[in-house]
């Protein structure tokens, strides 16, 4: 399999793809923050992290769906590279929030209980970034007469 076309999929199933990584990125994060401290939640606590989720999906996360729901259902070939769910500008976007966040946790800057509380919130909203894209999918493919419905 040297073919260079192998790791290529029809382009609607980009959607797809982001809608399982975005969703798996969110899953972790949440495990990650929920397990940063044993300390119980208390409604400020779950008030806050319900707050994080807000500004993250409405403010960031929202957006970026459309953005690239457009981007891959414009493009021209009908085959594409699996990687390209993303841009390269969201790849710099993301590799910056996974070292900004491997430091925040490493540095002991914040206490743990801050850590569950935003990690929870943010995963929250990447796992409903991951059920944006994947509602996504399924209208394309609707849209397009390869699912029945």
């Amino acid at each position: 399999m040297t073919d260079r076309k192998f790791y290529h999929i029809p382009k609607n199933y980009l959607l797809l793809v982001a809608g399982l990584v975005w969703s798996a990125a969110g899953v972790n994060i949440i495990r990650i923050g929920i397990t940063a401290t044993h300390r119980n939640w208390s409604f400020l606590l779950a008030a806050a992290a319900l707050a994080v989720f807000g500004l993250f999906y409405g403010l960031i996360f929202h957006r970026l769906i459309r953005k690239h729901t457009v981007r891959i259902t414009g493009y021209d070939q009908e085959r594409i590279h699996i990687l390209r769910f993303f841009d390269i500008k969201s790849y710099c976007i993301m590799a910056g929030m996974m070292t900004f966040g491997i430091l925040l946790r490493r540095s002991n800057l914040w206490p743990a209980y801050c850590i569950r509380t935003f990690y929870t919130g943010l995963g929250a909203s990447l796992l409903m970034a991951g059920a944006g894209f994947l509602v996504n999918f399924i209208l394309e493919q609707r849209a397009t007469g390869k699912v029945s419905r």
